[in-house]
């Protein structure tokens, strides 16, 4: 499922976005995608928590115009500016902004007030707990309870989406004994599980999926996580993955990735029905005892065959590209 999830949100980016530019840009983009709510004038400042204590490097709400978008603002006190939640110095190579490529996916930028920015600078993410985001007595930084689950998915994506480039385990510190490669901290799954998505989130991923193509697959579900890197069970948003009866070894389908159709093997002649889901968990259509599945008018993306058979129920994903 990693190398699928990872192929599919590589071949659905579309579009890079310019970091700056005088067409769209990633300041447009983040200027929509991170408001507060729709109808809103202030974006959501990530790693914020207090908007009452009268210091804006706490502030969790800004006015969407109070941005540093503009020649000699930078060091400018209550401004937001664009968070690179994977800093760009912990990527290898480094994440670049001058022109568009991974430095300026938006997935990976959040609004931030600029004097938090700084404050969180490149340092590895570390566990701790409260609403307060801090740099911890050894120099790490924790994002707070309301942004860690938040942190955690954007580093899954980028992680699948520039996976020899931004590491996983080059953004915290600890242990990763929940995954069987070592390759996801701990401290991600456990937030993804801790820090249910947002709002905000869902908001930002489809605003996002309209400009760059590509969608955060850990938003759409944080049980995928937990369906590749083990983990405490995040909530299964399609109610479909986590099911006690899960089985993939009694049915299999081929191709796993098509444009065409699907072969349905591993039934003999029982009696079955099979139902295909989208990525977001709606159901798209139904079938009895057909083993050939036409999905040639299928749209780009992943999905889910869920198949009830006298031996119980089985769940097989696949890709159309």
């Amino acid at each position: 499922m990693k190398a699928q999830l990872s192929e599919l949100i590589i071949n659905t980016h579309t579009a890079f976005i310019p970091y700056t530019a005088q067409s769209t840009d990633t300041w447009d983009i983040l200027s929509t995608s991170d408001l507060e709510f729709s109808t809103s004038d202030n974006v959501l400042l990530v790693y914020g928590y207090d908007n009452n204590d009268g210091m804006f490097i706490s502030d969790r709400l800004r006015g969407v115009f109070e941005k540093c978008n503009f020649s000699g603002c930078t060091g400018t006190a209550g401004l937001w500016n664009r968070e690179h939640v994977f800093a760009k110095s912990l990527a290898n190579p480094s994440l670049v902004t001058d022109y568009p490529s991974p430095g300026t996916d938006v997935h990976n930028l959040r609004a931030a007030d600029s004097q938090k920015n700084t404050q969180r600078s490149n340092r590895l993410f570390i566990d701790d707990s409260g609403v307060e985001s801090k740099v911890t007595n050894d120099g790490y930084f924790y994002p707070g309870d309301e942004w860690k689950g938040d942190v955690a998915r954007i580093i899954m994506y980028m992680y699948l989406r520039y996976p020899s480039q931004c590491e996983a385990m080059n953004s915290a510190t600890g242990s990763a004994n929940y995954s069987p490669n070592g390759d996801m901290p701990d401290v991600f799954l456990e937030w993804n599980e801790e820090d249910p998505v947002s709002a905000l989130e869902l908001t930002r991923n489809d605003v996002i999926s309209s400009y760059q193509g590509n969608r955060n697959p850990f938003i759409d579900n944080p049980y995928l996580a937990t369906l590749i890197w083990n983990g405490p069970a995040a909530n299964d948003s399609w109610g479909t993955l986590s099911l006690a009866v899960f089985d993939e070894v009694l049915v299999s389908i081929s191709p796993t990735i098509t444009n065409r159709h699907i072969e349905i093997s591993g039934l003999g002649e029982s009696d079955f029905n099979v139902t295909i889901y989208s990525h977001l968990g709606h159901e798209l259509a139904s079938f009895r005892r057909s083993k050939t599945i036409d999905v040639s008018s299928f749209s780009s993306g992943l999905y889910i065959v869920h198949v009830v058979h006298p031996k119980g129920t089985s769940q097989v994903k696949f890709m159309v590209r």
